[in-house]
């Protein structure tokens, strides 16, 4: 259990990490292009900073050390992380119930149309 949000949110990019380097290596294999550096997109600053600068190490010690398995991709330079607003997170519309507005607003991002609008 996460002890607080930051916790959480690093615990995720560490998992999306694991899982941005199984895919690399499997397009690799397949011999579908060349992947350099893929982006990493976080909502929580606090889990950037602590991705990105190794003097937080020291002060996070009760999270797991595979958790710090992003610190080195970032390092290698396999990983680039960004940050992005809550209220753009195009990701929210899979994971939480919204209003209308707002699921307007992410299927707008994600390109999607009303089958059912008339025309």
């Amino acid at each position: 259990m996460a002890r607080f949000s930051a916790e959480a949110e690093y615990r995720a990019m560490a998992s999306a990490t694991c899982e941005l380097v199984w895919l690399k290596q499997l397009l690799k294999e397949l011999q579908f292009g060349h992947v350099n550096q893929m982006k990493l997109i976080c909502d929580n600053q606090v889990a950037l900073h602590i991705s990105s600068n190794h003097v937080f190490r020291e002060r996070i010690k009760h999270i797991d050390i595979d958790c710090h398995f992003i610190q080195e991709n970032i390092m290698s330079g396999d990983i680039k992380t960004d940050f992005i607003n809550s209220s753009d997170q195009i990701a929210d519309i899979f994971t939480k119930s919204l209003r209308g507005p707002i699921i307007g607003y992410i299927c707008n991002m994600l390109g999607t149309y009303d089958l059912y609008a008339p025309a």
